[in-house]
């Protein structure tokens, strides 16, 4: 199977609603250093992670409950190819 990569960049929209339950999962991920949420997070400030959270839950469908719900958030999207 061949595989290629894709560089994307998303803007989104987020509730203070959102970024609180977000920060609090973060929060709870820091108790649990050994969890696999924080493969590749090396380095990273709370606020990044923060964002990675909501950006994940947005574009995975968690806080898409009908169609419209997605194009409200999800602002834009550019992507770049690499062969």
């Amino acid at each position: 199977m061949e595989t290629h990569k894709v560089r994307t960049c998303f803007t989104i929209t987020f509730t203070d609603e959102q970024y609180t339950r977000a920060k609090y999962y973060v929060e709870d991920m820091k108790r649990h250093p050994d969890r696999i949420f924080w493969r590749g997070k090396e380095g990273k400030t709370d606020d990044e992670l923060i964002i990675e959270q909501i950006a994940h839950r947005i574009l995975s469908g968690f806080y898409n409950d009908d169609p419209l719900t997605a194009g409200r958030q999800i602002m834009r999207m550019d992507s770049t190819a690499f062969m």
